[in-house]
């Protein structure tokens, strides 16, 4: 970038050309230098324009994720460090390099590099809880866990995600449904979902009848109907009126006394099943 004339027009195209030129394996602090120096000469420049300044910020988490002595966003920044790691639990930086939030990272699964935010293996851990423990998480990242509703918007605030649901049921049966775009909105907007491009992996759509829902506990009644959906179902979930898809709920066996109290994803087992185990897992887009 020599003129004026070339840094007024810098654009969100250049930055990718950039970032494409130089090898992933490369991506080292040399790539933050030259992001740096490209926004000196921004900010040197009466004419710059904001939204090219903005074009630049929004790549630089996708440009330093991953690198050495740059703490990881998610388990994809993991992988990328080093793709030679198992399945495990790993440390990762939501929201900055202060805060470490330990998550399982599943390595194999369709190319692994999912963040686990939801497991239930044995029903060890209880999940009826209220509010502030969905929104902080609770449980272990190599048990059973709720990473946490603010965790999964700081991570849904930096990258664009996919999500994968893995369930089994009691005669090992497996199977599991992908969607190709999930979000989470902030606490002032319920933590909505936003959850769409569903694939069929043997289990069925059991989510996107609950696309824009807010989010429900025992104390903190979002759902559609007059009910409260974690009362009945004794989790919490973006609930919409208490049917489809019940993964907090506690594993009551394989045959439910009572509908909706239990595990379920009911476009695979019904609504009368309940699941073994389940997990709800997140990797950014490509």
């Amino acid at each position: 970038m020599n003129s004026e004339r070339e840094g007024s027009h810098f654009s969100f195209a250049s930055v990718q050309e950039l970032q494409n030129g130089i090898p992933e394996t490369q991506r080292s602090s040399s790539t933050i230098d030259l992001l740096l120096k490209f926004l000196l000469q921004f900010l040197q420049r009466s004419k710059m324009q904001r939204a090219a300044l903005l074009s630049v910020l929004v790549l630089v988490p996708q440009l330093v994720g991953g690198l050495p002595g740059v703490p990881p966003v998610d388990c994809s920044d993991i992988y990328q460090q080093d793709n030679s790691r198992p399945s495990g639990v790993y440390t990762v930086y939501p929201v900055g390099d202060t805060y470490g939030v330990q998550v399982f990272c599943d390595m194999d699964s369709l190319g692994g590099q999912w963040d686990v935010f939801q497991r239930r293996t044995d029903g060890s851990l209880n999940f009826y809880r209220p509010w502030d423990y969905y929104r902080t998480g609770f449980g272990s990242a190599d048990g059973e866990i709720w990473l946490g509703l603010e965790n999964l918007f700081q991570l849904c605030l930096r990258r664009k995600y996919e999500l994968l649901v893995d369930m089994e049921d009691f005669e090992g049966n497996k199977a599991y449904a992908r969607y190709s775009s999930f979000s989470v909105g902030p606490e002032v907007e319920g933590y909505k979902l936003e959850v769409t491009g569903f694939t069929d992996g043997g289990a069925g759509d059991s989510l996107s009848y609950i696309n824009g829902m807010m989010f429900s506990t025992l104390d903190k009644d979002q759902d559609t109907i007059s009910r409260n959906c974690a009362r009945i179902s004794l989790g919490a979930f973006w609930y919409k009126d208490c049917t489809y898809a019940t993964p907090t709920a506690f594993i009551a066996g394989e045959i439910l006394k009572h509908q909706a109290v239990g595990v379920e994803w009911e476009n695979w087992k019904g609504n009368n099943y309940s699941l073994k185990r389940i997990s709800m897992k997140i990797r950014p887009l490509k």
